[in-house]
């Protein structure tokens, strides 16, 4: 649980381990209140400000550990059966999303510094060449 613990704290996140009846009131009037039905038993809950970042967590902990059982989950308003939280697991985090975009959009800027780049150093060796030959 530790391990668990620590891991979350890594990616922002935090793990929670709750009584059912005081979690489903706190999630009365929010987006994750229809989540309530998935509070049975011992109930542990894990979230973090990325929505992926939690659900890779505990994805890879239970990878790990077979007493720990993701029943489902919540995003938004949504709420996610196991199947769900695997899907949202596997998609990539925000910092990665934006990585992806940032190259996306870099490349063809550095696209086209390269395109106006090389005349230019074609227009200069041109240049030069005159002037050898001039002086010559």
């Amino acid at each position: 649980m530790q391990d668990l613990r620590a891991k979350m704290r890594e990616v922002g996140g935090s793990v929670r381990v709750a009584k059912n009846t005081l979690a489903k009131i706190a999630l009365e009037g929010k987006p994750g209140a229809k989540m309530a039905g998935l509070l049975t038993g011992m109930t542990m809950l894990s979230y973090s400000e990325d929505p992926v970042a939690a659900a890779k967590v505990a994805e890879a902990y239970a990878k790990t550990n077979d007493k720990f059982v993701i029943i489902g989950g919540a995003m938004g308003g949504e709420v996610l059966d196991q199947a769900g939280v695997k899907a949202v697991a596997s998609m990539p985090s925000r910092e990665e999303l934006i990585a992806q975009i940032v190259s996306c959009i870099g490349a063809p800027a550095s696209n086209i510094a390269g395109a106006i780049g090389a005349p230019a150093s074609n227009i200069a060796g041109i240049l030069k060449t005159i002037e050898e030959k001039a002086a010559a």
